[in-house]
C-alpha cells in the first residue's frame, strides 16, 4: 500500500527512520573500534595473559548483539504485524533507548553481554518495518532505494557516528560512547512519534500468516545469501583495530580513519546497491558478490600499506553494503503476504553473519593464525553465498515455468 504525502512531509518520515537507523548503526558497529578498550576493562587478568584471546572474548559483545537481532526480528515482526506501523517503530525505538543505557552501566562482562542481547532485539523489526514504511512512502517502483534510505542512516553512522564514539571512547572510557548512543535513539524515539504519519495496522494479519514465509524455499536461499555474504564482511569488520595496528602498523588512534573509510564505502555502495536492485535484485547480488570478492583479495594483497589498507577497506564496504538493499528487494519479491516477517527476518540473517564473521574471525586469531586470517574467512565466505543465491534463482524459475503451465505466471521481476 502506498501512502500519499507532501515530498515535505514524506523526506521528514524518511529521515526520522534514517535517524533510528543512524543509532543502530552506531550501537552495533561501536565495539569493532572499542575491542581492546572493553577487553582491558572487563577483561583485564586475560588482556595480561594474552591479548589475542581477550579480543576473542570481547568479541561476545558482537555475537551477544547479533544473537539478540535472530531471536527478536521474527518473534517481534510475527507478534505485531497487525499493529500500526508508527506505534510499533516508536515503541521499538524506545527499547533501543532502554537496551544501550543498560549496557552502559551493566558492572561486569557477563551483564554486559546480556544487555548488549537485550539491545539487539528490536534491530531486525525495527529496519523491516521501517524498509516496508519507506517504500509505502516512495512507491513500488522504487522499493530498492526505499529501502536504501532507510539503510543509509546506518552507513552514514560508520562515517560520523562510529568513529566519533568510537574517539570518545578510547578518551572518556567504552560506557560513556554507549550512553550517548542511547540519546541517540531518544533523539529517534521523538522523532519517528511526530513524522510518522498515522495509519491503521493490518486487521488481517495474523502470526501464522506471517510465518508463513518460512514455508517458502526462495526466501530462506534469499536469507542464507545474505547471512553468509555479511558474515564475510564481518569477519573483518570486526577486527578492524587489529588489521590497522598490527598489519599495517598504525596507531590506535588511526582506528577512527579506517572505520571511517569503511563507513563511506558503505554510504555509497548502500545507495548504488538500491539503484541496481530497482532493476533486478538477483542480477545485482551476484555482480555485488563478485565485486566483495575482488575487494577481500585487494585488502589481503595490500592491507601492509596504508594506501592500501584504506582502499581496500572502502572497496570492502562499499561492496558488502550494497548486497544488503538487493537481499531485501529480493525477500520483497519472493515473500508473499509474509512481508512484515521476510523484511524483519533479512536483518536476523544478516546478523547471524555478524555472529558468525565475528566467530570465526575471533577463533582464526585465537588460533594464532594471524591478523589477515579474518579477511580470509571472508573470502571462503563468498563461495557459498554466490551458491545459495543461485539456488534461490533455480527455485524462483521452476516456479515460474509451473505457474506458467498452470495459468499463473510468477512476476518477471521475481526471476
Amino acid at each position: 500500500m502506498t501512502v500519499s504525502l507532501s515530498p515535505a512531509r514524506t523526506r521528514w518520515a524518511l529521515l526520522a527512520l534514517a535517524i533510528g537507523s543512524f543509532g543502530i548503526g552506531t550501537t552495533e558497529f561501536v565495539a569493532m573500534g572499542l575491542l581492546p578498550d572493553i577487553a582491558r576493562d572487563l577483561l583485564p587478568g586475560v588482556w595480561e595473559a594474552n591479548q589475542e584471546e581477550a579480543l576473542s572474548r570481547a568479541g561476545w559483545v558482537i555475537s551477544a548483539y547479533a544473537a539478540g537481532v535472530v531471536v527478536g526480528a521474527p518473534t517481534i515482526a510475527a507478534a505485531s504485524a497487525r499493529f500500526p506501523r508508527k506505534t510499533v517503530l516508536t515503541v521499538l525505538a524506545a527499547v533501543f533507548t532502554l537496551g544501550t543505557v543498560a549496557s552502559a552501566l551493566a558492572p561486569t562482562f557477563g551483564t554486559v553481554i546480556a544487555a548488549r542481547f537485550v539491545a539487539g532485539l528490536p534491530h531486525g523489526a525495527y529496519f523491516g518495518i521501517a524498509a516496508l514504511v519507506a517504500a509505502s512512502l516512495m512507491g513500488p517502483e522504487r522499493r530498492g532505494q526505499a529501502a536504501a534510505f532507510v539503510l543509509a542512516g546506518l552507513t552514514i553512522a560508520n562515517v560520523v557516528g562510529v568513529p566519533a564514539v568510537t574517539a570518545l571512547g578510547q578518551s572518556a572510557g567504552w560506557r560513556v560512547a554507549y550512553l550517548v548512543v542511547a540519546g541517540m535513539f531518544a533523539l529517534a524515539t521523538v522523532a519517528i512519534a511526530l513524522s510518522l504519519p498515522h495509519g491503521p495496522g493490518d486487521p488481517h494479519a495474523t502470526i501464522r500468516r506471517e510465518v508463513g514465509a518460512l514455508a517458502r524455499p526462495a526466501v530462506w536461499f534469499a536469507l542464507l545469501t545474505g547471512a553468509l555474504g555479511f558474515g564475510g564482511f564481518f569477519a573483518v569488520y570486526s577486527y578492524v583495530s587489529p588489521l590497522a595496528t598490527e598489519i599495517t602498523g598504525t596507531s590506535e588512534g588511526f582506528v577512527p580513519i579506517a572505520l571511517m573509510t569503511v563507513g563511506v564505502g558503505m554510504t555509497v555502495g548502500n545507495f548504488v546497491g538500491g539503484r541496481m536492485a530497482d532493476s533486478g535484485a538477483i542480477r545485482a547480488i551476484f555482480w555485488l558478490f563478485g565485486a566483495f570478492a575482488v575487494s577481500l583479495t585487494l585488502l589481503i594483497v595490500t592491507a601492509s600499506s596504508l594506501v592500501g589498507l584504506l582502499t581496500g577497506l572502502f572497496l570492502v564496504g562499499g561492496s558488502a553494503a550494497a548486497l544488503s538493499p538487493a537481499i531485501q528487494t529480493r525477500l520483497m519479491d519472493v515473500a508473499g503476504d509474509s512481508q512484515t516477517m521476510a523484511a524483519a527476518l533479512n536483518h536476523s540473517a544478516l546478523n547471524i553473519g555478524n555472529s558468525i564473521g565475528a566467530a570465526l574471525g575471533g577463533a582464526v586469531l585465537a588460533a594464532g593464525l594471524g591478523y589477515l586470517a579474518p579477511t580470509w574467512v571472508g573470502l571462503v565466505l563468498c563461495v557459498p553465498g554466490v551458491l545459495c543465491a543461485l539456488a534461490g534463482l533455480a527455485v524462483t524459475r521452476r516456479a515460474a515455468v509451473r505457474g506458467a503451465v498452470e495459468g499463473e505466471p510468477v512476476p518477471a521481476r521475481v526471476v
